[in-house]
């Protein structure tokens, strides 16, 4: 997994030409540290690259995408957002929902 920053975000998921799941997370989050190792099982199954963005460091750019609740995971192809999951899920759902089944 890619750790994510304000200073990074463009450059690795905007500009990207490999579509790349971001997950927003925070250290307090329950649900979060819940679904980060399914997203490793993800990652590894179907070789999609995700980056972790924590929200507390890099509010702007939740606020940017309109995050008000994590986990929030939002996938990029082409530097624009395309698909969207809220909260922890179990990984069949979360593959389904992102398109990977």
């Amino acid at each position: 997994m890619i750790k994510l920053t304000t200073d990074n975000f463009e450059e690795l998921v905007l500009k990207s030409s490999e579509p790349i799941l971001v997950d927003f997370w925070a250290e307090w989050c329950g649900p979060c540290r819940m679904v980060a190792p399914v997203l490793d099982q993800i990652e590894a199954e179907h070789g999609l690259t995700i980056g972790k963005l924590n929200t507390d460091e890099n509010p702007e750019i939740m606020t940017r995408y309109g995050v008000m609740g994590i986990p929030t995971l939002l996938l990029f192809e082409n530097g624009e957002p395309v698909k969207q999951v809220v909260g922890a899920k179990p990984k069949r759902l979360l593959e389904a929902e992102l398109g990977l089944t």
